[in-house]
């Protein structure tokens, strides 16, 4: 409670040369201990002069410091949830852009089967006619087969012992029968070409059969009959076609 008006009128005696402890004590100890107090009261005022300042400023400080202190608390649970907000919208942005490439790789495998189907298309495109043409000549085999079967059939039971005019004659009068019969057969066909394909033929060849058709179709009849067949062969060309087509069979000859 000590006030400026107070320190001023003890400066006065403060500042006396023998206002002080030593030269106190030598008069009476407790003036001494009054002395120093009033000494130490006119001092303590002119520090806490300077400090209450001091203190009030601390204590404005330090409000103010609470109050940024919370802001700073305020501000930081936004940034914290505002964070959070992004790490949500981040991981969205993350699976919508693995989602959008596995939607391109998929558009371009899709864009890479369209081409090629494409290209497949156009490539089969010309085709087209082949097939139909393939398809109508393959409806009329089926048509056609009974009675291909039944001349193939004839050809091979009956026409072996004749030669190749007289085959065809054979195979004329058949036809008629057949018109007659109304059988269907196809006009063009081709026994030898029916019974066996051109790599069989090539390899008899090798094995040296002739390459005309008489000697062909013989052996066509003596491959497909059911029976054995008895070969006049007077120049030995099927005897040696036949030797070297069975020699790896075990073929035993008697001369």
């Amino acid at each position: 409670s000590i006030t400026e008006e107070t320190v001023e009128l003890l400066e006065p005696y403060l500042d006396m040369e023998d206002y002080n402890l030593e030269t106190a004590k030598k008069v009476c100890g407790n003036v001494a201990g009054l002395c120093s107090w009033t000494q130490a009261m006119a001092y303590f005022y002119s520090i806490n002069k300077e400090v209450l300042p001091l203190k009030a400023n601390l204590a404005l400080q330090e409000g103010r410091l609470a109050a940024a202190q919370m802001e700073l608390n305020s501000a930081q649970n936004q940034l914290d949830e505002k964070q959070r907000e992004l790490d949500e919208v981040q991981a969205m942005y993350d699976a919508a852009m693995k989602e959008k490439q596995a939607l391109l790789d998929d558009a371009e495998a899709c864009r890479r089967k369209m081409n090629n189907a494409t290209a497949l298309i156009e490539g089969l495109g010309g085709e087209k006619l082949r097939w139909t043409a393939s398809s109508k000549n393959f409806q009329n085999q089926i048509t056609n087969l009974v009675g291909n079967v039944l001349l193939a059939t004839g050809f091979l039971s009956y026409s072996g012992p004749f030669n190749q005019e007289y085959r065809n004659l054979l195979l004329q009068s058949w036809k008629k029968e057949m018109d007659n019969s109304k059988i269907p057969y196809s006009k063009n066909l081709n026994l030898t070409g029916m019974l066996v394909d051109n790599a069989t033929v090539g390899e008899w060849n090798l094995q040296g059969l002739p390459n005309d058709d008489l000697s062909i179709q013989n052996g066509i009849i003596v491959t497909k009959a059911s029976r054995y067949p008895l070969l006049i062969d007077p120049q030995g060309q099927g005897k040696i076609w036949i030797k070297n087509k069975e020699k790896n069979n075990g073929l035993q000859v008697n001369s």
